[in-house]
């Protein structure tokens, strides 16, 4: 039995994403096969593609088919596996495994959460990847409905559900987005300010709107010039939550300017989801959760299986709005 999956050979530019057809996977013991009908991408996995990055994990050998986040339906099951879970909707994030660019992929029977029939195969891959570490940055900054909160790349994955939970508590949320659609879709999300950052002087428009609001809480990916801006928008007591620096470095500052202004600084996410009650497991249930609820709903941007190459290219050019997903 044969089926079809993005395999890569080498590191290289997007076009190393080749739609092949392959053999099928076949479950272990302890192991489903997964119909995946919808799987994610990551901007991570672009920088592992070219072999610039595996972030805190090794690059991987190759081949290979990237991958680690899945939704579909069991449509086979390994040794010491519930025969009930065979039609079973699942969706399963598969850690530092590869696969999940594929019609089929294989996965830990202790890796998968059932989904409720109304929950969509696409809202659910975005929720257990990127919306667990949405949680994540969420407990640390433990926002309240005095906060006045910042979010850059707002139309983004974790954007727009920082968005979405900073609203939940009743905070006044500032969104950061490049380009009208962006700034539309933030906007959507039940923003009370949406500022385009591509166009010169947004600190000013910030500032402007907020009048005597200060910016309490500033999440922080993208680093560079937008963070700075961001973390000197910061008010006497802010909070700074960092969890990337999409833009290439992180934001610099020194111990004087923390002090001065009485902030605090965010940072070791990875860590403390390690060390927490329930682990990255816990955090994945809350985000299905908070998903099945209508409490969070991610905004997601979906590509063909075999346009990957097209996917990762619009993600590393910024053209891409929420969670990209390949669909099957």
């Amino acid at each position: 039995m044969t089926t079809r999956a993005i395999r890569q050979y080498e590191f290289g530019p997007a076009e190393v994403l080749r739609f092949e057809e392959v053999p099928a996977p076949v479950p272990g013991r302890g192991q489903v096969r997964i119909r995946v009908a919808a799987a994610g991408v990551h901007l991570l996995d672009t920088s592992i593609r070219s072999g610039a990055s595996g972030g805190p994990f090794p690059l991987p050998r190759l081949p290979m088919t990237p991958g680690r986040e899945v939704a579909g339906v069991v449509d086979a099951v390994g040794e010491g596996v519930d025969q009930a879970l065979l039609g079973a909707r699942v969706v399963a994030h598969l850690g530092q495994a590869s696969g999940g660019y594929a019609e089929l992929a294989v996965a830990g029977v202790e890796s998968l959460h059932e989904l409720a029939d109304h929950v969509a195969f696409d809202k659910a891959v975005a929720m257990i990847g990127t919306g667990r570490t949405t949680l994540a940055v969420l407990e640390m900054a433990a926002l309240t409905k005095d906060d006045v909160v910042l979010v850059p790349a707002a139309a983004g994955g974790m954007g727009a559900l920082l968005v979405q939970a900073a609203r939940n508590v009743g905070a006044f949320v500032v969104g950061l987005a490049g380009g009208a659609e962006k700034v539309a879709r933030v906007r959507e999300l039940g923003a009370d300010v949406v500022v385009d950052y591509r166009v010169d002087g947004w600190p000013d428009r910030v500032r402007q709107a907020l009048g005597e609001r200060e910016v309490s809480v500033f999440f922080d990916s993208v680093g560079g010039k937008t963070g700075r801006a961001g973390f000197e928008l910061l008010g006497l007591g802010g909070r700074m939550m960092v969890f990337g620096w999409s833009s290439g470095e992180p934001v610099e500052f020194t111990p004087a300017e923390l002090v001065g202004r009485s902030l605090s600084v965010s940072a070791a996410f990875r860590a403390r989801v390690l060390r927490r009650p329930g682990g990255v497991r816990g955090l994945e249930t809350a985000a299905l959760a908070a998903l099945a609820q209508g409490e969070l709903v991610p905004l997601t941007q979906s590509f063909p299986l075999a346009d990957a190459a097209a996917a990762h290219r619009a993600l590393e050019t910024r053209g891409t709005v929420g969670k990209v997903v390949l669909v099957a």
